[in-house]
């Protein structure tokens, strides 16, 4: 991180902080504005908060699973995955189902046998007030580290039969807007996975009212970090050991369309069956894998032309039918075809196994772009949201003291370094800049795309000489600078060399003389 950015997301988030405190003094005595402001400095002091959204049966629950690597997350049709569910990290692991008027109940964790896994009993809740109530959401605490600077929020299917289910994930994202609401309210997620299976209307209709969800007629941005993830890619392909390059060419034309209205930063096709399962790979799995791989390739086609002709009793395969039926359940038709065909090709043992098809599933990848998007930038995204509440709630609430504080709320949401970079991501992908390829990669890696410590902007190995990082750095000002001057340039162009100029000098700035 750059020493702009080291002072700014850190000075950023204190001044978001001192702005929401000198904000809750102007409310003495009016309960709902005092409560909204005592949320956003909470949010300040938490873990960034990603939701994970996406149409009924995208795979939301094992996609969160094979982040995490561990089976934590209810993927059957249960009531369970009806309601928002957040996943924080705790010493112990815990469920709490909470009422709408903050009455708590101790969840029964239940786990399966087989290929079935959780399941959180709802049907017998023993509530700490009395009378029966419903559910509003449910908080689980699991010993992760996935989950140690990340608080992941599991949201019910956006296009749920039921307008109520699916009414909670648009409360979560984009409240006031979903419903008719009048009372202002706060998105919950300081950023947005959402997943694709198809994109239709739907599908953009809610991920503009995601981006839209604090704009208004006072220009406030929505939120900074919305990555796509084309989910469940195996079955794109028909469960062919080429399905992964077809999700590819599927994410390709998602992310042109998308990214023609900016809607999404990046869209990542994953297969997230494969991806838990390589992650959980028993070794009684990765011996049935071997059996397979000894039986010819004409006889093992046509046994995996469907799930159920696989776990046939009758097709004579050396792996019991039990097993192999275990096998297309989790893995998939694609996840045995690839598994077998990595073993006829010199997989020797179940890690090396596990670490190749979690490199096939795309979740590595997906990682890598949430990390570089929303972890190293997490005091950004988490000041963006906290500001752009402030703002919601000033407006929502004129007439006090406080109104003067949003000139400078808006100043920092337009002025920040670290959202124009994000900003400018984003852009990059949507339109196009009149330069060479080796310029444009530069310039994307400068602004943070490949991460924000200096040696990654500058594109320099881990523990280069500072003296050559300075060099480095004060070439990339000067010719960032130089390019932004040029008189043909249009005022994209121009903004964008601006912005990577002074990217370059907030690397330089943290560099030792």
């Amino acid at each position: 991180m750059t020493r702009h950015d080291a002072r700014r997301a850190p000075g950023i988030v204190a001044e978001a902080h001192q702005l929401v405190a000198a904000a809750r003094q102007a409310f003495p005595r009016e309960p709902r504005p005092r409560a909204l402001l005592a949320d956003c400095a909470r949010r300040l002091d938490q873990p960034l908060r990603v939701a994970l959204a996406g149409s009924l049966k995208a795979g939301k629950s094992t996609l969160l699973n094979s982040l995490v690597g561990q089976d934590i997350a209810p993927t059957d049709a249960t009531e369970c995955t009806r309601v928002v569910t957040w996943y924080r990290n705790g010493s112990t692991p815990s469920v709490t189902a909470y009422a709408p008027d903050g009455s708590t109940a101790n969840v029964v964790v239940r786990r399966g046998s087989g290929t079935h896994g959780l399941t959180f009993d709802l049907e017998r809740l023993n509530w700490n007030a009395p009378g029966p109530r419903e559910v509003d959401h449910l908080e689980v605490e699991w010993p992760a580290a996935a989950l140690a600077n990340t608080t992941i929020i599991d949201t019910p299917g956006t296009s749920s039969l039921s307008r109520e289910v699916s009414l909670r994930t648009a409360r979560l994202l984009t409240p006031g807007d979903a419903d008719g609401m009048a009372a202002v309210s706060i998105p919950g997620a300081d950023a947005v996975v959402y997943l694709l299976r198809r994109l239709d209307d739907a599908d953009v209709r809610f991920l503009e009212q995601v981006g839209a969800g604090t704009a208004g007629a006072q220009g406030i941005s929505g939120p900074l970090g919305v990555i796509g993830v084309v989910s469940r890619a195996d079955e794109i392909g028909a469960g062919r050991i080429d399905a992964l390059h077809s999700a590819r060419d599927v994410a390709a034309r998602f992310a042109g369309e998308l990214e023609r209205t900016g809607l999404c930063q990046a869209v990542i096709p994953v297969a997230g069956l494969l991806a838990f399962a390589a992650a959980t790979l028993r070794q009684q799995e990765f011996t049935a894998f071997e059996a397979l791989a000894r039986v010819p390739v004409d006889e093992l086609s046509a046994a995996l032309l469907s799930a159920d002709r696989f776990a046939r009793p009758d097709i004579p395969l050396p792996v019991p039918p039990e097993l192999r039926a275990q096998l297309a359940a989790r893995f998939g038709l694609f996840g045995i075809r690839m598994a077998v065909t990595l073993i006829r090709l010199g997989v020797r043992d179940s890690a090396s196994l596990a670490a190749e098809l979690t490199n096939r599933s795309g979740v590595d990848e997906l990682r890598s772009v949430l990390d570089v998007q929303f972890g190293q930038r997490a005091d950004q995204l988490k000041a963006h949201s906290a500001l752009t509440a402030l703002a919601r709630v000033l407006t929502a609430y004129p007439g006090t003291p406080a109104d003067q504080l949003l000139p400078r709320v808006r100043t920092l949401l337009a002025d920040v370094h670290g959202f124009a970079e994000l900003r400018l991501l984003g852009r990059l992908r949507t339109d196009e800049l009149a330069l060479p390829a080796p310029d444009l990669a530069e310039l994307h890696r400068l602004i943070g795309g490949s991460g924000v410590a200096p040696h990654l902007r500058l594109g320099l190995p881990f523990g280069t000489d500072p003296a050559m990082q300075r060099a480095e750095a004060m070439a990339a000002v000067r010719k960032w600078r130089a390019r932004a001057r040029h008189p043909l340039a249009d005022q994209f162009t121009t903004t964008a060399c601006l912005t990577a100029a002074r990217s370059a000098e907030g690397t330089l700035s943290l560099l030792p003389e």
